[in-house]
């Protein structure tokens, strides 16, 4: 998820046109039993190794099953096409494909399939934005040079030695390595990807519980069961139809009316009376999501000798307790860390790590601000983009919060960008001037894919351009620790770097949260927050 803006940066909710969302909750040609969910226009083509934000997440999650599965609970990396992942120095691993899987349109699933999508989605020509995954193998050096053309095609560290047998070979240990292959950028590709790959892209074609079966852009995309799927996890539906909005309040208002069936982001205006309204099909549970306000650090106005200062006098100025209990109702947590609590203690998450940095201190922050020289401009504008319902709110609230610690009304201002595709778009072309809001979405439930993606020089959802040796060094340690407790150790003492430097201001933890019609059942969100979809019973 890397490249002008990495992986699933949770783009706020999308909402509908209304002609198609009186469709009448979801009743098909199907008996019924195909459901509506809101959705947002992927900002990308459904390519595995290019898509990295959550709404076309949504999709590659139903078409494609990969190495490697998240328990949709516990969110544990569970072997899915893997029938072992095999290494003897966490550098050198066999991999062997399950015999039996195939494509949704009959092509056999081989070692093939995983090393041709990987070679594809690591080479600088295809210019996608989750290469940067594959940059833990051999060769990646070659075929995604930071500076002129590609001088491989393939990667060296991937060898094909058997129909369902191939090896990777890492520029160093990185113990779990294994734990990140159920992350969407290494789901195998069929050849009709690479030989008709136009008419791929307008209808994907995956190994996954789902097809596509039609795709209107700005309307809707449909969704059906693939029957012949061979996993364990198959639909417990006919079907799911992804209706796009681009007001959430929209979405939630037609759920009430029985026009929608599910809402997977209950607007914060709401949350007062989604209990009621709802009466028991309302969903709020932890994710793996954290949100942050990210600076330019490519500005040099925010890399003076005192901007350090700033940056943590302005965290300081945010009264997270106030803003989370009164506008997200027990949806939101203050963030104390830059991780999430879903990790656990024993997967990396660190109550406090930020420490006095991340309590609201008006003093000191007036005191940070005013050694460190004042506001860049003279005012801080916080950009976000405008066509979420709920992103105005929690910013003008965290602005105020911060003028009234500075006894300025005009200290901090929003700045709201049209939509999400524009908003990601100045942030990929580097045209920030402040700060800006960022929701990291995680990958896979390690405390590595919240720092190293973010915060490592040059990595490709590092969108503020923040760079340090330090935290460079300690994270290359962390990867190569085959001690898991020892590894740990090394990526908290990097989230440190981070802290002390206040690369980003952690804002707050956010939970997953979703309503639902009387027609579902047995709905429920993964750690990631996302519908578990193929779970969910219709009537």
């Amino acid at each position: 998820m890397r490249g002008v803006a990495r992986a699933r940066w949770a783009a706020g909710a999308a909402v509908v046109l209304l002609a198609l969302a009186a469709c009448g909750g979801g009743a098909s040609d199907r008996g019924g039993r195909v459901l509506t969910s809101s959705w947002g226009d992927p900002q990308n083509p459904l390519e595995p190794s290019n898509t990295n934000e959550v709404q076309g997440g949504k999709v590659l999650d139903m078409i494609f099953r990969g190495l490697k599965r998240y328990d949709p609970k516990t969110g544990k990396a569970e072997n899915m096409l893997a029938e072992r992942i095999e290494t003897t120095d966490s550098r050198h691993f066999t991999i062997t494909v399950k015999n039996g899987w195939t494509f949704s349109n009959g092509e056999p699933v081989t070692a093939r399939s995983f090393v041709d999508a990987w070679n594809y989605g690591a080479s600088l020509r295809n210019n996608q934005k989750n290469a940067y995954f594959f940059s833990y193998i051999e060769g990646y050096d070659k075929v995604h040079p930071e500076t002129g053309p590609q001088t491989a095609d393939a990667l060296s560290g991937l060898k094909v030695t058997g129909p369902r047998t191939f090896t990777v070979t890492l520029r160093q240990k990185f113990s779990t390595f294994p734990d990140t292959l159920g992350y969407v950028a290494f789901a195998p590709l069929p050849r009709a990807f690479f030989t008709h790959r136009s008419a791929w892209l307008d209808k994907p074609v995956g190994n996954g519980p789902y097809v596509v079966e039609s795709y209107t852009k700005g309307a809707q995309m449909t969704l059906r069961k693939w029957d012949a799927y061979p996993g364990p996890d198959k639909a417990r539906n006919d079907g799911v139809t992804l209706i796009v909005y681009t007001d959430n309040n929209t979405a939630y208002t037609d759920v009430l009316a029985g026009n929608l069936d599910l809402v997977d982001d209950i607007p914060a205006g709401q949350l007062k009376n989604v209990r009621t309204d709802l009466d028991g099909r309302y969903i709020n549970t932890p994710a793996g999501i954290l949100q942050t306000l990210v600076f330019p650090h490519y500005d040099p106005r925010w890399r003076t000798s005192g901007a350090r200062k700033v940056r943590i006098g302005l965290s300081m100025a945010i009264n997270r307790e106030q803003i989370t209990r009164t506008i997200f109702r027990g949806t939101r947590t203050p963030a104390t860390d830059w991780t999430s609590p879903v990790l656990g203690t024993d997967g990396g998450y660190k109550p406090g790590l930020c420490g006095s940095a991340c309590r609201y201190d008006p003093a000191a922050a007036r005191k940070l601000i005013q050694e460190g020289g004042g506001l860049p401009g003279g005012q801080v504008r916080i950009t976000y983009n405008a066509d979420s319902g709920s992103h105005r709110q929690w910013v003008d609230a965290v602005c105020h919060s911060i003028n009234n610690a500075l006894g300025n009304d005009k200290a901090c201002v929003g700045d709201p960008v049209g939509t999400f595709a524009d908003f990601r778009d100045r942030i990929g072309r580097h045209r920030m001037t402040g700060p800006f809001r960022a929701g990291w979405q995680m990958d896979y439930p390690l405390i590595q894919n919240f720092l190293q993606p973010l915060y490592y020089t040059n990595a490709s959802s590092n969108d503020g351009k923040w760079s340090n040796k330090t935290f460079d060094r300690l994270v290359d340690q962390a990867n190569a620790e085959s001690d898991t407790a020892k590894a740990i150790r090394l990526f908290q003492q990097a989230e440190e770097v981070v802290r002390d430097d206040m690369a980003a201001i952690p804002l707050w933890y956010q939970n997953g949260s979703a309503g639902y019609s009387a027609r579902l059942h047995d709905v429920a969100l993964n750690p990631f927050s996302v519908p578990v979809y193929d779970r969910i019973r219709v009537g």
